[in-house]
């Protein structure tokens, strides 16, 4: 089934401000927060497309690209910008809904981690595999976790009694926060383990294979679902997000889809015509250059540039036919050029632009022949 339109799952024009964009993923989350619906099997799967629609819409960068190439623009959309919606969600409605949101039903999932690679310019328009080091942290094997010196155990906090949390009474709503006492873990360490320092945790380096698709750009974020830290609760692992950099290219700069190329000719070749040779991401090909080309022309190759991300097609290379003038020339060289103008001087077939230019000149200045 086809995604709606984020506008309209928000109930928002396309011209909407921040402010109003807010306001509305407020309304529709509180409307259909599952808490609130606990009769309706459909609320959650609404919820998530109403957060999917904010976290894209909230973000300038990827509105524009929504805006621009539609959802099929957008990659993979479990990214959402690199940020969390229920700690989106939790910060917007944790006052009234508690953490029934952060998925507290079960135990907490462990947390994400984002990573930056970066690529050359074929790999991302061409797509690739990489195997990254991923540093994860797992139970430490001193304490096994606990956080303490073996031989001793952690105490439960006597501010949150256990909970890790601390809830307070206002009225008819319910304010929750983090024990201040704890950070939230709901236990006190008098006696710290000296491997971990207390945390319980150590640092493992893992290796996770990464598919980077065809058409990846600068900025793209690819999410791969459990692939981040184990949690800590028996809960599920958390999200590795993968922050694509591309690296400049010597020859190569990128407009969209589009592949764009500067080659230098000679004066001869232009003016001749002549088949150069055209580096693309695809290989060298063969290209005609018409007699008369002029400096600056762009000729376009068909399908040689980067394929759509998520998508059918191909992009085209654009070639800047760039004329270069000699810088210096033997005695031989100079007679023939000099022969050249002589013989060209009173050609308007020859230089069409130079003598357009010079009649102009003429009329404006009224000069006579």
């Amino acid at each position: 089934m086809s995604k709606r339109d984020y506008y309209e799952v928000l109930g928002v024009p396309k011209d909407v401000d921040d402010a109003a964009l807010k306001k509305a993923y407020r309304k529709q989350a509180l409307k259909y927060h599952p808490d609130r619906n606990p009769d309706d099997p459909d609320a959650e799967e609404k919820l998530k497309e109403i957060n999917e629609a904010f976290a894209v819409l909230s973000d300038s960068q990827r509105r524009a690209r929504y805006d621009r190439f539609g959802h099929e623009g957008m990659g993979d959309m479990g990214n959402f910008g690199g940020f969390d919606l229920g700690d989106l969600f939790g910060d917007l409605f944790g006052s009234i809904f508690g953490d029934s949101y952060r998925g507290q039903r079960g135990p907490a999932r462990g947390q994400d981690l984002l990573m930056e690679e970066l690529l050359t310019f074929e790999e991302a328009a061409l797509g690739t595999e990489k195997v990254l080091e991923v540093p994860i942290h797992i139970p430490c094997d001193t304490c096994e976790g606990s956080g303490a010196e073996p031989g001793t155990k952690p105490d439960v906090c006597s501010v949150c009694r256990g909970n890790g949390e601390v809830r307070m009474q206002q009225g008819f709503f319910t304010m929750v926060r983090t024990c201040s006492n704890c950070s939230g873990s709901g236990q006190v360490i008098a006696s710290p383990c000296k491997t971990c320092k207390g945390s319980g945790q150590q640092e493992e380096m893992t290796e996770v294979e990464v598919n980077i698709p065809p058409g990846s750009y600068d900025g793209l974020r690819i999410r791969l679902r459990g692939k981040g830290e184990p949690s800590t609760s028996g809960g599920p692992p958390g999200d590795l997000y993968i922050l694509i950099r591309v690296d400049e290219h010597p020859l190569f700069d990128r407009d969209g889809d589009n592949v764009i190329c500067e080659i230098p000719i000679s004066f001869g070749q232009a003016a001749l015509g002549c088949k150069v040779d055209v580096p693309t991401i695809h290989g060298m090909t063969s290209m005609k250059v018409p007699a008369g080309t002029q400096p600056g022309t762009v000729f376009r190759l068909k399908k040689k540039g980067i394929p759509r991300l998520n998508g059918p097609g191909i992009g085209d290379q654009k070639v800047r036919v760039m004329v270069e003038v000699p810088k210096s020339l033997n005695r031989e060289q100079r007679e023939l050029i000099e022969k050249f103008e002589e013989l060209s001087e009173n050609s308007k077939d020859c230089t069409p632009k130079r003598h357009g230019f010079l009649e102009k000149v003429k009329s404006f200045f009224h000069i006579e022949e």
